[in-house]
This record gives structure tokens, C-alpha cells and sequence, in this order.
């Protein structure tokens, strides 16, 4: 099994961080692990790497137990940290080279495995470039591939795709759905709703600690929220207060559930078509009909509002 994780407990004196996490993954899946900030998800990964020491619970890493076989354990993983950390004076294959002798590759065998690295990231044509001179794209892609240079199974990867642009973003994960294809095993940490929807066989929703959902994105969302969103926005004709007002005085009578959030009413049904022909009448008010996602469980499990780190 690639990981297992039973009952972790991490605290910083009176505070404690992560709070009985249990989970495995299997071979060739792609797990995801979604939280607000200050969840848990870093020292999580922390843990499961032997970086922080757990204060409970019993960590097992591609067979291993971590901590105390922590170093053993990496040699069998790629990681994808959240900061690149590659060397800026080195050129791209300077990076790959330095990185597969830390994982103890002969000098032959590094520079055989180059050329596949560089393809898999699509730098070929910047093999002798310096890492200054390369895009956030192409440096994410680089630290993906620096992370395979061992051709391990397990790929932990710590939001992969922050900060790009969505290009980069789409081909990050055309890159993920490879080696997933491949029977790699993933576990990554990501902001994204929609990345975990395209790429997670299975989910796990962190707040405070504890996970708070877990299974498939498909069964997340039918077991935590109505099946159905209508969006309502805009200014409302005769009245003032826009979609807000508008939410205040009619939604309840259609919506099994509904929030407000800045200018815009989420109503939340599982039969959408009486409350469309309702806003269909009302003058200025713009709709948008949509299915239930990722995104709407994470925000009503974890809240609206803004969390510090």
C-alpha cells in the first residue's frame, strides 16, 4: 500500500493542528486532500514525510514506518513541493542531472533518463536554458519531472498548480492524467475545486484538523448538497437591494437552501424549474442554472468566510 495513515495527531502545545486523521491510498489512484488555509493539509504532508514528528497516531510510507524510517521511505517518492526550489544557477538539465545523483543514479543512468524527463515536461528545446530564464509553467514542469528522475510510484505533490496561468494549469494536469494512466499513485493538496474534480479518484475534505468528507468527488457531492444551483444576480427592477433583496424576499419559497454571498444568491434544490419560471418574471434579475460541484460542498462544510493561515 503507497500510504496509510491511522488516527495522526499533530499539536503545538495547547494547539493541536491535525486531529485523528485516518486514510490509505491505493496503488494508481489519485487522492486529493482539499482545506481552507490552516487545515492541516501542510503538516499533514509534513508527517507523512517524516519532516514533523507526530504527537499520536501511526504513519506507514510505501511499507515503511515513519518516522523512524522516514529517509528510507523518501527514496521511494517524488515530491512536488509548493515552492519549486530549483537551483537558478544550474540549467534545466544541470537541475535533473544534480537531483537523480541525490537518489544515488549513476551518472550513466541519469543522463539516460534526461531525455525522457525533458519530454515529459516538453523543455527539450530548453535543456541548456538557466532557470531564470524560464516561465512558471515551464519551472512547475521541471519540478514535476525532477520528481520522477527515480521512477518512483508514489508522486506527493503539495498544490501543484498555484500561481499559473490557466495554460499551464491545462497542461499540468494533461502531464497528472499521464501518469495516472501510467498507474502512478498521486496525493496531492490543492485550492482548486475543479482540479480535484478532473483528476481525483477519491477526496478528502480537511477543516480544523479532521477530515470532514471523504469519497469520490460524484458521492461528496451527492451526499452533502442538493444536486441543483441556481445563481441569482443583477439589479431587480422597482426594487433596491439587487439579488440580495430579491434572495431575502423569495427565495425561501422555492430553494430548499440558499446563501448570499457579496452581489450574487445561491439557491440550492433538487427541482430547479418553478424558480426559474419565478425569475423568468422578474425584471433585471440574470440567472445562471448550473449542477451541484466540488466547490459548493467545500464552501458549505468550511464556510464563506476568509481564514488566516
Amino acid at each position: 500500500m503507497p500510504l496509510l495513515i491511522e488516527n495522526l495527531h499533530k499539536h503545538y502545545g495547547e494547539l493541536e493542528v491535525v486531529r485523528g486523521i485516518s486514510l490509505q491510498l491505493q496503488p494508481g489512484e489519485c487522492f486529493a486532500l482539499l482545506g481552507p488555509n490552516g487545515a492541516g493539509k501542510t503538516t499533514t504532508l509534513r508527517c507523512v514525510l517524516g519532516h514533523t514528528e507526530p504527537s499520536a497516531g501511526s504513519i506507514e510510507l510505501c511499507g515503511l514506518p515513519v518516522p523512524a524510517r522516514a529517509r528510507e521511505a523518501r527514496a521511494k517518492v517524488g515530491v512536488v513541493p509548493q515552492s519549486d526550489s530549483l537551483d537558478p544557477d544550474f540549467t534545466v538539465t544541470e537541475n535533473l542531472l544534480t537531483f537523480a545523483r541525490y537518489f544515488g543514479l549513476s551518472r550513466e543512468a541519469a543522463q539516460a533518463r534526461v531525455p525522457e524527463l525533458l519530454t515529459f515536461a516538453g523543455l527539450e528545446a530548453k535543456a541548456e536554458a538557466k532557470v531564470p530564464a524560464l516561465s512558471g509553467g515551464m519551472k512547475r514542469r521541471l519540478t514535476m519531472a525532477r520528481a520522477l528522475v527515480a521512477d518512483p510510484d508514489l508522486l506527493i505533490m503539495d498544490e501543484p498548480t498555484t500561481g499559473l496561468d490557466p495554460q499551464a494549469r491545462h497542461l499540468i494536469w494533461d502531464r497528472l492524467k499521464g501518469l495516472i494512466a501510467q498507474g502512478k499513485t498521486i496525493f496531492l493538496t490543492t485550492h482548486f475545486m475543479d482540479e480535484a474534480e478532473r483528476l481525483a479518484h477519491r477526496i478528502a475534505i480537511l477543516d480544523r484538523g479532521q477530515i470532514i468528507a471523504m469519497g469520490t468527488p460524484r458521492e461528496v457531492i451527492a451526499a452533502h448538497i442538493e444536486p441543483q444551483v441556481v445563481e441569482v444576480f443583477g439589479e431587480w427592477a422597482g426594487h433596491e437591494g439587487g439579488a440580495a433583496a430579491w434572495a431575502a424576499a423569495h427565495a425561501g419559497e422555492y430553494a430548499q437552501r440558499f446563501e448570499v454571498s457579496g452581489e450574487t444568491a445561491f439557491c440550492y434544490l433538487e427541482h430547479p424549474e418553478a424558480l426559474l419560471a419565478h425569475l423568468a418574471a422578474q425584471g433585471g434579475l440574470r440567472t445562471l442554472h448550473r449542477p451541484a460541484n466540488l466547490e459548493d460542498v467545500f464552501l458549505k462544510l468550511t464556510g464563506r468566510e476568509m481564514r488566516d493561515e
